[in-house]
């Protein structure tokens, strides 16, 4: 049984979805009232979806053979890559390695008028 189309398929859908959601959430977001800790999230979101998005540019530069290409196995390992590139991503943003959230943050708060909670506010 041949499972290459529906692994290309959910795969591609998978990397759709990712998109659709963080746009979703981008633009339905009244970013004037958010919280720190929303906005901050908001832009590791951003980081971490572009951040998979140059991953998979980089992973398709890569060569593959005729064996990888054609087996049923090699299409559902490339299913599962999407979903260890998103891990990849993540902790990659965690760890600020890009440091684009945090330049993300620091204008937004700006543009927002978003005042800095001190320790003594709270």
């Amino acid at each position: 049984m041949d499972i290459s189309g529906l692994t290309s398929s959910a795969y591609s859908t998978a990397s759709q979805t990712s998109a659709s959601a963080l746009e979703e959430t981008l633009s339905t977001t009244n970013y004037s009232t958010a919280t720190e800790e929303e906005l901050m999230e908001a832009c590791k979101s951003f980081e971490s979806y572009f951040v998979k998005q140059l991953f998979e540019a980089m992973e398709k530069m890569v060569p593959k053979s005729d064996e990888d290409t054609d087996s049923s196995m090699a299409q559902t390992l490339d299913y599962f890559e999407d979903t260890l590139l998103e891990q990849y991503a993540d902790a990659a943003t965690e760890r600020g390695s890009l440091g684009i959230a945090e330049k993300l943050y620091e204008q937004m708060k700006r543009n927002y008028n978003i005042q800095t909670v001190s320790e003594d506010e709270e």
